[in-house]
Protein backbone atom coordinates (compact mmCIF):
# COMPACT_ATOMS: atom_id res chain seq x y z
CA UNK A 1 0.00 0.00 0.00
CA UNK A 2 3.15 2.53 -0.56
CA UNK A 3 1.13 3.43 -3.72
CA UNK A 4 -1.50 6.32 -3.73
CA UNK A 5 -3.31 4.01 -6.79
CA UNK A 6 -5.77 1.99 -3.76
CA UNK A 7 -5.43 5.21 -0.90
CA UNK A 8 -6.18 8.59 -0.74
CA UNK A 9 -3.87 10.93 1.71
CA UNK A 10 -4.96 12.16 4.91
CA UNK A 11 -3.83 14.83 7.10
CA UNK A 12 0.07 15.61 7.56
CA UNK A 13 1.19 13.30 10.08
CA UNK A 14 -1.62 11.46 10.78
CA UNK A 15 -3.69 8.60 8.65
CA UNK A 16 -7.16 10.00 10.05
CA UNK A 17 -8.96 10.79 6.50
CA UNK A 18 -7.23 7.81 4.71
CA UNK A 19 -9.02 5.29 3.14
CA UNK A 20 -7.04 1.98 1.69
CA UNK A 21 -8.84 -0.22 -0.78
CA UNK A 22 -6.87 -3.49 -0.20
CA UNK A 23 -6.16 -5.68 -3.94
CA UNK A 24 -4.30 -8.57 -2.01
CA UNK A 25 -4.37 -10.03 1.50
CA UNK A 26 -0.69 -8.79 1.76
CA UNK A 27 -2.26 -5.17 1.32
CA UNK A 28 -4.98 -6.16 3.96
CA UNK A 29 -2.47 -7.11 6.47
CA UNK A 30 -0.73 -4.00 5.74
CA UNK A 31 -3.79 -1.77 6.42
CA UNK A 32 -4.32 -4.24 9.21
CA UNK A 33 -0.94 -2.85 11.14
CA UNK A 34 -1.85 0.59 10.04
CA UNK A 35 -4.77 0.67 11.66
CA UNK A 36 -3.93 -1.17 14.74
CA UNK A 37 -1.06 1.31 15.72
CA UNK A 38 -4.47 4.12 14.59
CA UNK A 39 -5.44 5.54 17.78
CA UNK A 40 -8.57 6.17 16.84
CA UNK A 41 -11.89 4.63 15.22
CA UNK A 42 -11.94 2.97 11.59
CA UNK A 43 -14.54 1.97 9.47
CA UNK A 44 -14.55 -1.23 7.53
CA UNK A 45 -16.21 -1.92 4.46
CA UNK A 46 -16.73 -5.54 4.44
CA UNK A 47 -17.22 -7.63 1.14
CA UNK A 48 -20.84 -8.63 1.71
CA UNK A 49 -21.29 -4.90 1.99
CA UNK A 50 -21.75 -3.88 5.89
CA UNK A 51 -19.96 -1.00 7.06
CA UNK A 52 -18.47 -1.31 10.70
CA UNK A 53 -17.13 1.34 12.76
CA UNK A 54 -15.47 0.84 15.84
CA UNK A 55 -11.68 0.29 17.46
CA UNK A 56 -9.25 -2.25 16.27
CA UNK A 57 -7.73 -3.85 19.38
CA UNK A 58 -6.63 -7.01 18.31
CA UNK A 59 -5.53 -9.15 15.26
CA UNK A 60 -4.15 -12.72 13.96
CA UNK A 61 -1.49 -11.98 11.06
CA UNK A 62 -1.35 -15.15 9.93
CA UNK A 63 -1.90 -15.09 6.01
CA UNK A 64 -5.42 -16.01 4.65
CA UNK A 65 -6.27 -17.03 8.22
CA UNK A 66 -5.59 -13.65 9.63
CA UNK A 67 -8.54 -11.71 11.71
CA UNK A 68 -9.13 -8.51 13.57
CA UNK A 69 -10.79 -7.62 16.37
CA UNK A 70 -13.16 -4.47 16.85
CA UNK A 71 -15.11 -3.03 19.31
CA UNK A 72 -17.84 -1.65 17.51
CA UNK A 73 -19.03 1.83 18.33
CA UNK A 74 -22.68 0.67 18.76
CA UNK A 75 -22.17 -2.45 20.72
CA UNK A 76 -19.52 -3.34 23.31
CA UNK A 77 -19.10 -6.93 22.38
CA UNK A 78 -16.12 -6.81 20.37
CA UNK A 79 -16.02 -8.46 16.96
CA UNK A 80 -14.14 -10.85 15.00
CA UNK A 81 -13.35 -9.99 11.04
CA UNK A 82 -11.57 -12.35 8.91
CA UNK A 83 -9.01 -10.22 6.56
CA UNK A 84 -10.61 -12.00 3.24
CA UNK A 85 -14.09 -10.31 4.40
CA UNK A 86 -12.49 -6.55 4.30
CA UNK A 87 -13.01 -4.58 1.53
CA UNK A 88 -11.48 -0.97 3.04
CA UNK A 89 -10.21 0.13 6.08
CA UNK A 90 -11.10 3.97 6.27
CA UNK A 91 -9.60 6.08 9.45
CA UNK A 92 -12.61 7.78 10.45
CA UNK A 93 -12.11 8.68 13.81
CA UNK A 94 -10.05 11.24 15.50
CA UNK A 95 -6.58 10.66 15.87
CA UNK A 96 -5.96 10.99 19.40
CA UNK A 97 -2.45 10.63 19.12
CA UNK A 98 -1.69 12.68 16.30
CA UNK A 99 1.47 15.14 17.02
CA UNK A 100 1.85 14.42 20.17
CA UNK A 101 5.48 12.51 20.14
CA UNK A 102 7.11 10.69 23.03
CA UNK A 103 9.69 13.36 23.57
CA UNK A 104 6.67 15.63 24.02
CA UNK A 105 5.24 13.71 27.04
CA UNK A 106 8.54 12.75 28.41
CA UNK A 107 9.15 16.32 28.49
CA UNK A 108 5.48 17.47 30.24
CA UNK A 109 6.01 14.08 32.76
CA UNK A 110 9.90 15.64 33.65
CA UNK A 111 8.23 18.96 34.21
CA UNK A 112 5.01 17.62 36.48
CA UNK A 113 7.60 15.67 38.51
CA UNK A 114 9.76 18.78 39.03
CA UNK A 115 6.20 20.93 40.05
CA UNK A 116 5.67 18.12 42.77
CA UNK A 117 8.95 18.27 44.36
CA UNK A 118 8.48 22.03 44.46
CA UNK A 119 5.27 21.25 45.96
CA UNK A 120 6.13 18.41 48.38
CA UNK A 121 9.11 20.52 49.51
CA UNK A 122 7.23 23.58 50.23
CA UNK A 123 4.65 21.55 52.19
CA UNK A 124 7.21 19.96 54.24
CA UNK A 125 9.13 23.54 54.91
CA UNK A 126 5.62 24.81 56.53
CA UNK A 127 5.09 21.93 58.63
CA UNK A 128 8.41 22.58 59.60
CA UNK A 129 10.10 19.64 58.56
CA UNK A 130 13.04 21.44 56.55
Amino acid sequence: MTDTKNHIAGTAGSLEGCVFRPASLAEVAEAVELAFDYRGDVTLELTSGETLVGYLFNRETSGSDGWIEVFPADNPAPRRIPYASIGAIAFTGEDTANGRSWEQWVTKKESERKADAVRVAAEARARGHL
